[in-house]
């Protein structure tokens, strides 16, 4: 039958007339758009693949090295001081060195106590004195590797040229030095990693528990509606306002309890509240919006008919939220909070204000004690003069950025191990 016809005798207009040429306009507005978004995808990895390069190219690359004093001088028995026993290695500090300097290095550790590559250390430290006079980039290590030799051979004939990977396992275990060829990130890493640790403990319960309150048990009325809106507000408070909080309630109204004082700690009196224990607190303030919004989203998100059959089989409210609210909502919780999490540690303002330290040499022992970041760290390298700094430093955000993937992934498998279809 001719539908065509059909329609005429129905009194309807035939839909080719409007119909096609409309869907023509239709294509080519949904093709445009298509290529919009391309083309703002390729942009993002155009730009996320530069940086990334960006960083690679000043993290590793050659290095002209200049020794104060030349190693093989060193060695009276002709042995090479690689191989000497820790009984010479501590006569040539002591030939080397000022008194005072070894008195010092006695009273930080016995030299009897010290292992022989320790000594070692110190005798590369303070005796040959190594120093980077040039480096190079990666790309030019690469690409320009005769011109970089002969430019060596022509200005720096005493030193050496070799590959230097700023990122290796030294660059990891070593504190931070003046130095920046035995400088590294490791009480930087534990500094993260505690006040992180704290951040997550203080703001998660909290934040999760007043993301129930919220969705499952308060009322639809103006007050809580204020407070949902607040909420939402101080989730795009920069995050300099949460270190001037930490700074007037953790550091200067709570310092007794966050420099341990109060606990009877010994080293109390010099941290004066600016610890890891207020940075982490301070960390836990800003995540906790984000955590409360994401709770509720994940909490939103479960089918009511869930709710109404538990309910309607006897359970009360709370058992339907402990047994089949929370546990449907969890992935999404647990992503939320892992992603809130990887913005705190890549914080500096807030910290800075708590009283970070921008040089510190020795490990955090416990939440009372001083500290510095990963990215207190990159800041003070970046602001140094030395290019050699600038190498370090991006080393150090190769480690960063390592953890915060490493977090991420983590918020992917909770994701997929905890996550319900219906």
């Amino acid at each position: 039958m001719d539908l065509e016809n059909v329609d005429s005798r129905r009194g309807i207009d035939a839909p080719e007339a409007g119909y096609h040429p409309n869907l023509k306009k239709r294509g080519r507005i949904g093709r445009l758009w298509r290529q919009i978004f391309q083309f703002a995808t390729v942009v993002s990895m155009i730009a996320l693949v530069a940086l990334v390069l960006n960083i690679v190219n000043d993290a590793f690359g050659y290095a002209a090295i200049e020794n104060e004093i030349a190693p093989e001088t060193l060695s009276v028995t002709g042995v090479s001081i690689e191989k000497l026993p820790q009984e010479d290695l501590v006569k040539i500090l002591e030939a080397n060195v000022s008194r005072g300097l070894m008195r010092r290095l006695e009273n930080d550790q016995s030299f009897i106590l010290r292992t022989r590559e320790n000594v070692y250390d110190l005798v590369i430290e303070r005796v040959v004195e190594p120093s980077v006079v040039e480096q190079w980039s990666l790309f030019e290590s690469i690409f320009k590797r005769g011109m970089i030799f002969s430019i060596a051979a022509e200005k720096y004939p005493e030193a050496e040229v070799r590959f230097e990977s700023w990122l290796d396992i030294q660059f990891i275990k070593s504190p931070q030095s003046g130095d920046a060829i035995r400088s590294g990130v490791k009480t930087a890493i534990l500094g993260s990693l505690w006040t992180i640790m704290i951040a997550f403990l203080f703001a998660f319960p909290v934040g999760v528990g007043a993301a129930i309150y919220l969705e499952e048990y308060a009322p639809d009325n103006f007050l809580n509606r204020v407070i949902r809106t607040n909420i939402n507000n101080l989730a795009g408070v920069p995050s300099i306002i949460y270190g001037i909080l930490g700074l007037a309630i953790f550091v200067r109204a709570l310092d007794t309890i966050t420099s341990g004082a109060i606990f009877g700690y010994a080293d109390a009196t010099t941290a004066n509240g600016r610890t890891i224990l207020s940075a982490g607190l301070t960390l836990g303030l800003l995540i906790m919006p984000l955590i409360i919004i994401n709770a509720q989203e994940a909490i939103r998100a479960v089918p009511n008919t869930l709710r109404q059959a538990s309910i309607g089989l006897g359970a009360t409210q709370w058992q339907t939220t402990l047994h089949h609210v929370l546990p449907s909502a969890l992935p999404g919780i647990l992503t939320g909070t892992i992603l809130a999490v990887s913005r705190a540690i890549g914080e500096t303002a807030p910290l800075v204000v708590v009283g970070a330290s921008t040089f510190i040499t020795v490990d955090p022992e416990n939440v009372f004690s001083k500290f510095t970041t990963l990215p207190i760290q990159i800041y003070q390298w970046t602001s140094r003069p030395q290019d050699v700094f600038h190498n370090i430093a991006a080393a150090a955000i190769l480690v960063l950025l390592f953890l915060l993937l490493a977090m991420n992934a983590t918020a992917i498998f909770l994701r997929n191990k905890y996550s319900r279809k219906y």
